[in-house]
């Protein structure tokens, strides 16, 4: 992992076309900017983790109703 110590106002820039700003910090928060394409999606990871949990436990549970289903006479 790449760590980079940044101010308020300075960027990063991943590639040639996504610009990540500091935009604040108070406390322990720290609000950040981002300029992308509209193509790039961004997603905060939190989120993102949450949506492959669901989408598992969906499958898992489509998966018993089919097993279910072929159980019956």
């Amino acid at each position: 992992m790449l760590v980079l110590t940044r101010k308020v106002n300075q960027s990063i820039c991943l590639g040639e076309n996504i610009k990540v700003t500091v935009l604040s910090v108070e406390g322990d928060r720290v609000s950040l900017g981002v300029e992308a394409p509209r193509e790039v999606r961004v997603f905060r990871t939190e989120l993102l983790e949450g949506t492959k949990v669901v989408n598992r436990e969906s499958l898992i549970s489509e998966f018993r109703t089919i097993q279910e289903m072929k159980e019956e006479p």
